[in-house]
């Protein structure tokens, strides 16, 4: 385990050498990674940054509510609405890695916008460990480290949790006294609910894909799951009153972990189960059916995509 107050001295040291009397742009999405790189490079450049947060349409329910909340203290914090960008770059994209590089890109261009605006040669990222393990084995490209473009115009990026495991990175969130809601949260994807819907995004999927998980992070919550979720595989045939309807088919996905690398499918009650159906399928009146995936890490990965 990484010795906390020693990891912070030196990783704002390391961000001040990068950084020097340059200004930088940090991709800020309110996970516990980018939230932990956005506060070290914040305490060690102060207005030398800019936070950029990148609402793609494929967030949490009230994810850009709770930034505003959460960094209002980082009075240079950026908030952009890109989400119409984000669906016609994905338009027609079913491929798996190909959204990846989409949404990638997509990301870039849109730090690149603000860097332009600001005069910044750096963009800061949290980029874990892990990240760099499954995109450089060829798992899958994470949209911070194999998803980016080749060429990108900045002078240098800077990922002070670049050598931490996701429990190392919530210990450092603790030290640097950030809420619980930050700290504590549940991982969430890069490319977001992009990942969590099989073949091409479109706003409906992604509003299905939104509410659903919505639904599991509360039902779940008492489990204490390392990641919980729901995912859009595609349409089924359902009954809803006396119609006949096809709607989507929604998977629930719940896993313990310790750093990601590996994961294990939760066993959970199933009164727990059909409440969760219940709520999915009457919140919803798209959704025909849902399932539970208890495939564990590996075979599967945690991720649909």
């Amino acid at each position: 385990m990484v010795e906390t107050e020693e990891f912070i001295a030196e990783a704002k040291a390391e961000i001040r050498e990068a950084i020097g009397d340059a200004n930088a742009v940090i991709a800020l999405s309110g996970g516990v990674d980018s939230s932990v790189a956005a506060t070290l490079a914040y305490e060690a450049v102060g207005d030398q940054l800019t936070p950029v947060y990148v609402d793609t349409g494929l967030m949490r329910k009230g994810e850009t509510a709770e930034i505003r909340d959460t960094f209002d203290f980082m009075e240079s914090l950026r908030v952009i609405e890109a989400q119409d960008r984000f669906f016609d770059r994905l338009e027609g994209v079913t491929d798996p890695e190909e959204k990846r590089h989409v949404i990638g890109e997509g990301f870039i261009d849109e730090f690149e916008t603000v860097a332009r605006d600001v005069d910044a040669d750096y963009l800061v990222q949290g980029t874990i460990y892990p990240d760099r393990i499954e995109s450089e084995g060829n798992i899958k490209s994470h949209h911070n480290v194999g998803g980016l473009p080749e060429v990108v115009d900045f002078e240098g990026i800077v990922e002070p949790v670049r050598d931490l495991y996701k429990d190392e990175v919530r210990e450092v969130a603790r030290e640097l006294g950030l809420e619980e809601i930050i700290s504590e949260r549940m991982p969430f994807p890069g490319p977001g609910l992009a990942v969590r819907i099989v073949g091409e995004v479109t706003p409906e999927k992604a509003a299905v894909a939104r509410e659903a998980t919505h639904v599991v992070e509360e039902e779940l919550a008492e489990y204490d799951p390392w990641q919980a979720f729901a995912a859009v595989l595609g349409k089924a045939t359902g009954v809803k009153g006396d119609n006949r309807v096809h709607g989507w088919v929604v998977a629930v996905r719940s896993v313990e972990s310790r750093d990601g690398m590996t994961a294990r499918a939760q066993e959970l009650d199933w009164s727990t189960l059909q409440r969760i159906q219940s709520r999915i399928t009457g919140e919803n009146e798209n959704v025909a059916r849902v399932v539970y995936d208890v495939t564990h890490k590996p075979p599967a990965t945690i991720e649909y995509e």
